[in-house]
């Protein structure tokens, strides 16, 4: 990856919504995460923090765990039906209710309303996120093990009526 994409995608993640971003790419890894803005308003008191890491896993393995729209950098396309869950709290986001467990949903998958989408761990509290849609899982924006803070953005559901 260039550095003038890299650059492109903190430009296009600071001016959007989003807290964090994570692209796996040719043995790479880029993290960009929002540090929450200070009670200064000066723009530069607000950073993107990158953290480039080489992965050992296999390109094969890579191009399995990234979705499209990981590859262009895009923002998920919302509709009218397109309902966004959020994390109720602070804490640690766990897609399995194991390690070695299947992950509660999938990309792609449907879900009823009140289905267990995954658990945010908060003081050795464990908390299940339910859904309250019935539709389709279009995007996981977190992963396995992740920080997730409150209000923060989880799924992209698509919601049936």
């Amino acid at each position: 990856m260039e550095l003038e994409q890299i650059a492109e995608l903190i430009d296009r993640v600071s001016a959007s919504e989003l807290d964090s971003f994570c692209l796996e790419q040719n043995g790479m890894r880029l993290s960009l995460k929002k540090k929450q803005p200070r009670k200064q308003t000066d723009p530069e008191t607000q950073s993107t923090l990158v953290q480039l890491q080489k992965q050992s896993e296999s390109p094969q393995e890579q191009s399995k765990q990234m979705s499209p729209v990981e590859l262009t950098g895009a923002e998920p396309t919302k509709t009218e039906h397109t309902k966004t869950v959020v994390s109720p709290l602070v804490g640690i986001f766990y897609a399995a209710p194991a390690e070695d467990a299947e992950p509660f949903v999938q990309e792609g998958d449907g879900i009823e309303k009140g289905q267990t989408l995954g658990i945010v761990e908060a003081m050795k509290l464990m908390n299940e996120l339910e859904s309250d849609y019935c539709g389709t899982v279009k995007q996981i924006l977190v992963s396995n093990g992740e920080m997730v803070e409150y209000g923060q953005p989880l799924f992209i559901v698509e919601e049936q009526n």
